[in-house]
């Protein structure tokens, strides 16, 4: 298997553990630790398919994954987040480099947000007692597969 063939699998991959982790948290609002451990484990071929430095492409970009992870987990302690959700965004990180995972936090953010107005509109619609829940795990894939489309597909137009 060339490169252009790992890294086109490995994206297959990522992208279809990221469909299943979102149908997963709609239904249940639960990620399954199996999928991101695969997800993170994952990673280490995606940069070697990538042709990633050690240094300083591999420590910086693990530094950079570290710090997203460890605030995130800052904002589970908080009771704002799920673990899934958590250790999703921490799996998602080390895929990314620091520009485009900056990015995925923005989309996330965005169509988080997005979500989280259409699940209080049903929420008070059908008049639920108790807190609105937001499936943030949608948001992290949907970000995720918008962040995944240029390497997916720009390696047919060349």
């Amino acid at each position: 298997m060339n490169g252009t063939s790992l890294s086109l699998t490995l994206l297959a991959l990522l992208a279809a553990l990221l469909v299943a982790c979102a149908i997963e948290d709609m239904r249940q609002r639960t990620i399954a630790n199996w999928k991101n451990a695969v997800i993170a484990l994952l990673a280490p071929l995606w940069w070697w398919s990538q042709g990633w430095a050690l240094w300083p492409d591999l420590a910086l970009h693990l530094g950079v994954a570290v710090g997203v992870f460890a605030l995130f987990v800052g904002i589970f302690a908080l009771g704002q987040m799920g673990g899934g959700d958590v250790k999703l965004i921490g799996a998602m990180a080390l895929w990314l480099p620091p520009v485009p995972l900056m990015q995925l936090l923005m989309l996330m953010a965005i169509v988080g947000a997005a979500i989280t107005i259409v699940a209080a509109i049903e929420h008070r619609w059908r008049r639920r007692a108790g807190r609105t829940e937001t499936p943030y795990g949608v948001a992290i894939a949907v970000a995720g597969l918008i962040m995944l489309r240029e390497p997916l597909f720009y390696q047919f137009t060349g």
